[in-house]
């Protein structure tokens, strides 16, 4: 074949490629820069699953793309089947119009579409109009359908249908929320959201982000504008500078928020906690005691490795027990771990230095107590709040903070540890979080301990397997 042959059927095959292009943007979905957090929605397999994203971070696309892929029977990570039948469901007729349905067009390509139905509007031109159901050829041979709803229309329109799942563009009212799950009951099927949590501290809140009742199937991911690599740096330093702090928690992080905002809008648990693995003896660092009886005492165990890098590895957190119990928890969580001691089988602990307080009711503090016990509690620590929580931010920022995932009661203070009106946070529900500061704040500023490349290259390695959002 002649050279010049050749370049006529290599610029034929991409004029081809770009007009296919053109017709279907899946194919530019698929193909470009890698959205991480959409990958990881869309690999989840999780029957219940959410993106709490800011405006603009590529959250929407994502459940447009993931009805596209099922309605089609075309999902690369999931059982594809035929004949679907699924609900996109918005706040408003206005908002489905604009945002869904718009989304659903754009990566829905005309040559897939069977019918379509309209509530208002041109059938030939619907996006301009209102769509009642689009009905979608799948690979498989049959048809599947995509039903539109909007919230304003009231529980009792979403009664009685058979779903394969429901796609929640933006949140949902809690009794339309509780019927769409009731509609993928008896088909197994999913339920999945988009959504920016402008409303605050809400029920999705406690059922979805907080998860209270455990259940295995909730799945969440935080996306916020530094994920998505298409959006502009210079467009998000215009919006942060626009922004107050409490927008700024729910419009740039996907964070719920209420009053002032949240203390630590940078924890992401997808960054942050980390799945339990056997942490080197080497890397032990201390505990930090945040004290209480009848309010909870929060323990936990601390672990640097030679790169600086912070792990919390272990939890104690209890209410309503005396200095016996904490110290035998304390005690017996240490020997489990394999916790070092001192000569004589003591252990170390930092505490809050409120702790050396006594009161009419114990003629020792609690220090004295913790010491006969064989804890020796360290009141030396930095407890300024405001320089404290700075530097757990910057720890947060540089990805040097992990918490295992066992710490469940630090895991879920870091997600409602909010500001009050002032330059300090509520004092709620915050026991975790100031023995955290008072451990961080009273770390060295200066260099870490040397140690020799090799085995810096081998304790990186020790610490990337178990990192789950490398695996």
């Amino acid at each position: 074949m002649k050279r010049e042959e050749i370049l006529l059927r290599l610029a034929a095959l991409k004029c081809e490629q770009k007009k296919r292009r053109a017709e279907n943007k899946l194919f530019d979905y698929n193909a470009k820069k890698k959205h991480r957090k959409q990958l990881a929605f869309h690999r989840c397999k999780k029957r219940n699953r959410w993106v709490f994203g800011g405006n603009r971070s590529g959250k929407t696309e994502c459940g447009a793309v993931e009805c596209i892929w099922i309605l089609r029977g075309i999902h690369p990570y999931r059982k594809n089947r035929k004949d679907v039948f699924g609900w996109a469901v918005s706040l408003s007729a206005q908002v489905q119009r604009d945002v869904a349905q718009a989304k659903i067009l754009k990566y829905l390509p005309k040559s897939w579409i069977e019918d379509i139905t309209m509530i208002s509007g041109r059938r030939d031109s619907p996006a301009g109009g209102v769509i009642d159901q689009i009905k979608i050829k799948n690979v498989f041979g049959g048809i599947s359908t995509l039903g539109f709803k909007s919230c304003d229309q009231g529980r009792e329109k979403f009664q009685g249908s058979s779903l394969d799942f429901v796609w929640f563009d933006e949140e949902p009212p809690r009794d339309i929320y509780e019927e769409c799950l009731m509609r993928v009951m008896d088909k197994r099927g999913d339920i999945f959201g988009t959504m920016t949590p402008l409303k605050g501290k809400t029920f999705i809140y406690n059922e979805i982000y907080l998860n209270r009742k455990h259940n295995p199937e909730i799945w969440h991911e935080f996306m916020t504008w530094q994920d998505n690599p298409y959006l502009p740096k210079k467009e998000i330093k215009l919006l942060e500078s626009a922004l107050d702090p409490s927008a700024l928690d729910s419009r740039k992080f996907g964070k719920f928020s209420e009053g002032a905002g949240l203390v630590y809008p940078e924890f992401d648990e997808s960054v942050h906690v980390i799945e339990p693995f056997a942490v080197p003896p080497e890397w032990q660092d201390n505990i930090s005691i945040d004290p209480g009886l009848n309010n909870p005492l929060s323990a936990h165990w601390y672990c640097v490795d030679w790169d600086g890098n912070v792990y919390v590895v272990a939890e104690h957190f209890a209410a309503g027990r005396d200095i016996d119990f904490h110290a035998d928890a304390i005690k017996s969580i240490s020997r489990k771990i394999g916790w070092r001691t001192d000569g004589r089988g003591r252990i170390r602990a930092l505490i809050d230095s409120a702790a050396n307080q006594r009161t009419l009711a114990c003629a020792k503090s609690v220090t004295e107590l913790f010491y006969e016990r064989g804890i020796l509690a360290d009141t030396n620590v930095n407890k300024e709040v405001f320089a404290g929580i700075e530097r757990v931010k910057s720890y947060l920022k540089s990805g040097r903070l992990f918490i295992f995932s066992n710490c469940v009661n630090m895991i879920e203070e870091f997600k409602t540890y909010s500001w009050a009106d002032g330059d300090s946070p509520v004092k709620r529900d915050d026991h975790c979080m100031d023995e955290l500061r008072y451990y961080i704040a009273s770390r060295p500023h200066g260099p870490e301990r040397a140690i020799s490349t090799v085995a810096a290259d081998k304790l990186r390695r020790i610490r990337g397997r178990h990192r789950h959002f490398e695996s």
